[in-house]
C-alpha cells in the first residue's frame, strides 16, 4: 500500500511530465498547423516564380518582381503572427512551469 507521503511527488510528477507534455506537444501541432494555414513553405518554394506563371515576352521580368512583392509581404505578415504565437506559447509555458512553485508560496508563504 502506498503512503499518502508520496502524494505530492506524485502529483509533481504527473505535472511536469503529463501536463506540460501534453502542453508541448499541442503546440507543436499548433505550430505546424499555423505554418501550413499561412502556406509558409509554398511561399518560400516559389518566391522566384512569377505570381501567375506569366511567361509572356515583356511580362516575365515584371511577374517576377511583383511576385517577389507580394510574398515578401505575406511572409513577413505569416513570420510576424507565427513570433507572436510563439511569444504567447513560451508565456504559457513559463506560466505553467512555474505554477506549483506559486500555489507553494501561496500556501506555505508569510500572507501580511
Amino acid at each position: 500500500m502506498i503512503s499518502f507521503a508520496y502524494y505530492p511527488f506524485f502529483l509533481i510528477i504527473f505535472w511536469y511530465k503529463d501536463v506540460i507534455g501534453g502542453f508541448y506537444n499541442f503546440f507543436i501541432d499548433c505550430n505546424r498547423y499555423v505554418a501550413s494555414l499561412l502556406s509558409l513553405s509554398l511561399l518560400t518554394r516559389t518566391f522566384f516564380k512569377p505570381l501567375k506563371n506569366e511567361y509572356r515576352d515583356g511580362l516575365v521580368i515584371f511577374s517576377i518582381l511583383f511576385g517577389i512583392a507580394i510574398k515578401s509581404v505575406l511572409i513577413s505578415v505569416s513570420l510576424l503572427i507565427i513570433f507572436c504565437i510563439l511569444f504567447v506559447e513560451f508565456m504559457v509555458g513559463i506560466f505553467l512551469l512555474a505554477l506549483p512553485l506559486l500555489l507553494i508560496a501561496l500556501i506555505f508563504g508569510k500572507v501580511n
